[in-house]
Formats: C-alpha cells, structure tokens, sequence
C-alpha cells in the first residue's frame, strides 16, 4: 500500500448537517472535547457566562447562537483498543438556518458522509428534510444522531417511523437510549444482528462542560441496576432487528440505511459513541470523476477519473475572508481528491490553466490557525489569498483534471446595494469583488443601474444581512440597501435578453460570471411571457442534485 493510499484509509471527512438549533455546533464542540484538543465546550449562546462554540468566529454567529458560514476542523482521534495510526478527522460544521443552504450544499460537496442531527423533540423539520434528501440523492452515506435525548421528546421508535416514511431511509440502531427523552440514563450497544451486548451508563458533569464518565455493564447487570426501563430499551431495540433494522455496511455506504445513535452534545453523553462509529464505518476518500463537460471540451490530455494515487489535485468549496481581524486575508478552503499536498508546492488552476505557488497553507479551528506543510485525500486546507480561486474550482499538479462545477441555487430575494458615502466607493467596490467571489450573495448588474448600486440576489434575506455587516466591519464601510420589485429569476441568452428587456416588469442583469440573468416582477408574470413568447430563453436557476 502506497503511503498517500495508507493516509487516505486513517481519514474520515464528513459534515453536521441539520435544522437549525438542533445543536450542530455543540456537538462539534463536544467532538472536539472528546479526542482531548479542547480542555472544556463552550456551550449554545443565550445562558449566562457559557463560552461561544470555537467553530462559531463570525460576530453575527455569537450574538445570534447561529451557525452562519461552514467552518472546518481538524484532529486526531484513536477510538479505545485502536492499534495503529489514530485517525485523521476532518470535521465541517456547516450552517443551519435555511437563507444559508446554498453553504451547506457546497460542503456536501467535499465530505465522504454526513453526520445528521435530529432534535428529539421536533423530529424531522423542513431544513432537516430538505439536507437528508440532497444527500440521499448524492449518495452520501448518512449517520443520524437523535439530539437531545435529555429533554422530554418524542418516543424513540415514533422517530424511527417518521424517518422511514418521510424520506425512505432505514435507521439501523447501533446506541439505543436507555430511559426515555427527558430521562437519559445511557446506551444499549446493538450488534449487527440486532442483539442488545452491553449497557454504558453516563453520569452527568457540572454544565456538561467535561467529559461524561462512562461505566460498562453486561446485559445481566443492566436488568439488575435499571430493571423496567432496561427490559423496555431492549424490546424496542430487539423489535426493530426482528422488522429488519440491522446494520449492513454495503447498504448504508449506498444510503439505503443509516446507523443510528441518541446523544446528548449538550451533556457529552453518546458523543465518544459518535466519533468510535465514524471511524468503523464511515467510508475513507475515493477517486473522484472529472466534469464529463469538461474532458470533451479540453485541447490536452485530462483524466476522466482521479485515483487516490495520482498526482495531486484538489476542489475549492468554499472561499473566506474576515475570519481573523489580525490577518486581512483570505481562505480558500481545499478538499484534497488526490496524492499528497506540500506547501509551496506549484500547481494549476483548472479553469483558467494559470499556475501558482500555494506559498501560504493552513489548517483552521474556529479562529486558530496552523501552517500545513502536507495534507493527503480527504483533509480541508485553507489556502491564504488565492485571490483567483473560487467555489466549484479544480486545481492541481500533473495530468490534468478538472471536477464538476458548484451548482448555484436560485435565488429569492433581491435588494440594491450602496455605500452610504461616495468617498467609501473604492473600498466598497473591494469589499463587493471579495464578498461576491466567497459567495455571501450573487451580485447582478447592468448599464441602467451603474457600478455603484447593483442588485444583491440571495437564497434568503439574512444573507443581505451578513453582507452588509462585513462590510462596516471587514471593509469600514457602511451601505444602504433596497428593495427592487421582483421575485423571480431565470438564465437567459444575449438574444432573448433584447426581447425580455422590452417587457413590463422584467430587467436584465449580468452575473459576475458572465451570466445573464432575467428578473421578473413575480411568477405570473413569467408565466404570461412564457405562454406568449415560447421561443425566448428563460431557464431555471436549479441547482444541481
């Protein structure tokens, strides 16, 4: 075994992904906690002296007790009786909140599984919904972790049922709850036949800031010590093998199943559990196919699929600035797909066939950073001022290749944008350039309107928010925006955009992309133009998968 394919089968990359305030960034935390790089969690925003989440560094994230943008971590954990190299664990805590789905979408990109929060007490929501199906629908091996299990809740196997009739997909129980929602007293380990083979029991820390001290009973002495609500957690969970409910791991790597834990990050309890069953059986990185698009356009040689042995290559999923007010830089955070990363080392950029020195690499936790001399497939690199990168990019060393693009959601809502000072206009024109290329918003323009005030489109409104915070706080620049009365957006042609332009109620734009881009006023006015005139281009902005 090479020693990239040997580093590559030690790692794990994978994203909290759920509703929002289903505890995504305390349970990020608590990971953290457990394979002792963190000596105390902070806890969710709101109770009096607890610590913002270390993967929270955004100011808007700790005022609000939101996840705003994705943030990546990296450690090393060594599950108990584990022989050999610990493994890697490349962690993306991701936002929540629905105006900020397009950023999540782009780190399911990256990741080979995805960890699903569920909040005991609400089943599942529509954010959570939405996130299980795009997953499924990619592929992505999913673990479901049922939160909150020390709260009153819902009955264990009611989830259960509501997660196979909702979206298909079988829970498999690994831990299940000893106690009911409310009354957690610990896990019943389940085999993979279904049989319930040890009792772990947890005892509560003060505020749930430390460790949860673990003890291990045999079956036999779990009935002794908890009786009724013992003999209950087995029946349930001996009912659930008997329908079929056991782990197979050919089918949960094809998403047809998903293993399934209860937890508590808010106490610690289940979250040692959470990272030993990452590490069994999440999948390791694997090739990676070129964009289909992308090798019949290209004039030179390129690979259709990237091994995990060849030359190095890797795909930009997000770009960052503003995450250190001691360094006014920016990251553009690497999935590596491919051979063995070394800083400094000269690579191309895919897109635009330019070569560049990657002179300046780092590993991320929170605010903290740490320079990266290697990283192999499946860890994140944040790469400082590769001003000419961009979501969806491809870069690399050797043979070419060039991975599919980051789809762009369609958005919702739009607003004009403006410096409240004329004197501001050039750092304004810095901090859009900067702010459009990470994504925040899609900036639209057009001759009418001017470079000074163009349209803001956005998946949801708190992004016009975030916005114009880090522009008064990253760029010193305060702005005004307002609303412009459309709606709805299509991609058009050079061709029909001289016909739509003409229409009541439509505008044309250009992207920053090149893009054009139609607004209408709402989607009967589409409808109208659409039946009147079928020959004009007017196609939908869906993303993919």
């Amino acid at each position: 075994m090479s020693t990239t394919t040997a580093e590559a089968s030690r790692r794990r990359t994978f994203a909290v992904i759920a509703h929002p305030d289903a505890g995504k960034s305390t349970l990020t935390e608590a990971l953290a906690l457990h394979a002792h790089i963190i000596s105390e969690a902070g806890a969710t925003h709101g109770k009096a002296g607890r610590k913002a989440t270390v993967s929270d560094w955004m100011e808007m994230e700790k005022d609000r007790g939101i996840s705003i943008a994705s943030s990546a971590l990296q450690f090393e954990y060594a599950p108990e009786g584990h022989v050999g190299e610990p493994y890697m664990i490349n962690l993306v805590d991701t936002p929540g909140h629905a105006d900020f789905s397009e950023d999540t979408y782009r780190v399911l990109t990256a990741v080979d599984a995805a960890v699903m929060l569920i909040d005991a007490a609400k089943g599942l929501e529509p954010q959570t919904l939405k996130l299980f199906r795009v997953c499924k629908a990619r592929g992505l091996p999913i673990i479901t972790v049922i939160n909150k299990w020390d709260r009153v809740g819902r009955e264990p196997l009611e989830l259960v049922d509501e997660i196979v009739k909702e979206i298909e997909l079988q829970p498999t129980p690994l831990f299940w709850p000893v106690g009911d929602a409310g009354d957690f007293r610990g896990l019943a380990r389940v085999d993979e036949d279904g049989e319930v083979e040890e009792y772990i029991h947890f005892t509560r820390t003060a505020g749930g800031s430390t460790i949860a001290p673990e003890e291990f009973y045999s079956p036999e002495e779990a009935a002794a010590r908890e009786e009724d609500v013992w003999e209950t957690a087995v029946e349930e969970a001996e009912l659930l093998a008997a329908d079929g409910a056991v782990h197979n791991q050919e089918l949960f790597e094809k998403c047809v199943t998903s293993p399934l834990i209860f937890a508590s990050a808010m106490l610690n309890f289940g979250v040692h559990q959470i990272l030993d069953t990452l590490c069994t059986i999440a999948p390791a990185p694997h090739e990676r196919a070129s964009d289909p698009a992308a090798v019949e356009a290209s004039a030179t040689a390129i690979d259709e699929v990237r091994e995990l042995d060849d030359d190095f290559a890797g795909v930009v999923f997000k770009v960052q600035a503003g995450m250190d007010r001691n360094h006014r830089d920016s990251l553009a955070f690497m999935r590596v797909v491919s051979g063995e990363f070394h800083r400094g080392m000269q690579v191309t950029h895919a897109q635009s066939g330019r070569s560049f020195s990657t002179k300046y690499a780092l590993t991320v936790f929170g605010r903290t950073r740490e320079t990266v001399e290697s990283a192999f497939p499946g860890d994140i690199v944040g790469l400082v001022n590769a001003g000419s990168l961009a979501p969806g990019d491809t870069i690399y060393a050797g043979r070419k290749v060039q991975f599919p693009p980051m789809p762009q959601f369609a958005p919702e809502h739009f607003r004009t944008l403006r410096a409240k000072s004329l004197g501001k206009y050039k750092q304004f024109r810095k901090a859009l350039e900067q702010l459009a290329s990470e994504g925040v918003v899609q900036i639209l323009r057009n001759d009418a309107r001017g470079e000074a005030n163009p349209v803001m489109a956005a998946v949801g409104p708190m992004q016009f928010e975030v916005m114009q915070a880090r522009m008064e706080v990253e760029y010193n620049v305060e702005t005004i925006t307002e609303p412009v009365p459309y709606s709805v957006a299509r991609r058009t042609d050079a061709e029909s955009a001289a016909e739509l332009g003409r229409q009541r109620g439509v505008e044309i734009f250009t992207r920053g992309d090149g893009e054009l881009i139609a607004l209408f006023g709402d989607k009967w006015k589409l409808a109208f133009i659409e039946r009147e005139h079928p020959e004009l281009t007017m196609d939908p902005m869906v993303a993919d998968g």
